[in-house]
């Protein structure tokens, strides 16, 4: 079966499939961040700074790594994710800005005005979204859908603006609708959510769910944070 494991970010996304792998013992996708792909791609600029045609070639790269790694693991994998998020993150900059930390206190969190570079960029996104959108009908069995109960993590890299992520978020779910894909919403702490993803698709357990909390724990320590603009490109 494959699982993906949805949610905006500071949901708890990445942190509940590494738990969840090693609880389940099935294998978990390894796409790479947009911190680890930007300082290749764009030296020396910042996510905040990045401009509608490079957003489009990040998203198109994030999405390839994505693809790569889940044909590699086969039929049977959990995912961190899906390249619904990339197309959505796009589409929310159309609403919300480049920047939504820069339109965070505007009204509903949104752009005050449509440029004609922005209105190309829309027309591009939702291109990319009907091509993405064929592929995630085509690969996942089933979501698990990650509410966003906590506070967006003030890491300096992640737009702080609550009306950007309730846009993803919303739009996420009508959009599985629209596929018809299996979802499942859930939420809890970390054991919980371990338990009732795993009973939901009657998934045996091959450790404890504080060992495998434990396991994610050490999993998600072992990322690399640094800023993009901290990070030296691959191959320099």
């Amino acid at each position: 079966m494959k699982i993906s494991v949805s949610g905006t970010y500071s949901s708890g996304k990445t942190s509940t499939v590494m738990a969840l792998s090693h609880y389940t013992g099935m294998p978990r996708t390894l796409a790479r961040t947009i911190r680890e792909i930007l300082p290749e791609t764009l030296p020396g600029v910042r996510l905040a700074d990045v401009q509608p045609a490079q957003f489009l070639q990040l998203t198109l790269r994030r999405h390839t790594g994505r693809a790569v790694h889940e044909a590699l693991l086969g039929d049977n994998f959990i995912s961190d994710g899906s390249s619904l998020q990339e197309w959505l993150y796009g589409v929310g900059r159309t609403i919300h800005g480049m920047n939504p930390n820069a339109t965070a206190e505007n009204e509903g969190g949104r752009a005050a005005e449509t440029t004609e570079e922005m209105a190309f960029f829309s027309a591009v996104v939702d291109q990319y979204g009907q091509a993405f959108k064929h592929h995630v009908k085509n690969t996942f069995d089933a979501y698990v859908h990650l509410r966003h109960e906590l506070p967006i993590d003030v890491d300096g890299h992640r737009p702080m603006n609550n009306a950007f992520r309730a846009t993803i978020d919303t739009m996420l779910l009508a959009t599985l609708d629209e596929l018809d894909i299996p979802y499942h919403v859930v939420s809890g702490t970390m054991e919980k959510r371990l338990e009732t993803i795993a009973g939901i698709f009657d998934l045996k357990p091959v450790m404890s769910t504080a060992e495998a909390i434990e396991l994610g724990r050490r999993d998600y320590a072992r990322q690399d944070f640094r800023m993009e603009t901290e990070r030296v490109p691959a191959g320099a």
